[in-house]
């Protein structure tokens, strides 16, 4: 019996993982399947094309494109801080203050 307990706590611990895993699986939003499309038609595919014999070659490179973009400006900021600060600033003006 002690065993039995002990081969179903076993099974209980491996499949917790995999049974979160499974749940982190969401399907796409409308907002999110728009946002893509949008993406991808401004990378250069144009969906409404009547005969498009080159499709997969079409759809693939626009999406290498949207690819290449996105990780592009994951890496530009990695660090949260903004971009490095560049120039000076100066208060009042240039002009002598006038004696009453």
């Amino acid at each position: 019996m002690k065993s039995l307990i002990q081969a179903v706590a076993l099974a209980v611990i491996l499949a917790a993982p995999v049974a979160s895993f499974a749940q982190s699986e969401q399907p796409l939003t409308r907002a999110e399947v728009k946002a893509q499309l949008s993406q991808i038609e401004a990378a250069g595919y144009n969906p409404a094309r009547a005969v498009d014999s080159t499709y997969p070659a079409d759809i693939q490179a626009a999406e290498a494109r949207v690819a290449a973009q996105n990780s592009a400006t994951a890496q530009a900021d990695t660090t949260g801080y903004g971009p490095a600060a560049n120039g000076s600033s100066q208060t009042g003006s240039n002009t002598p203050a006038a004696n009453q």
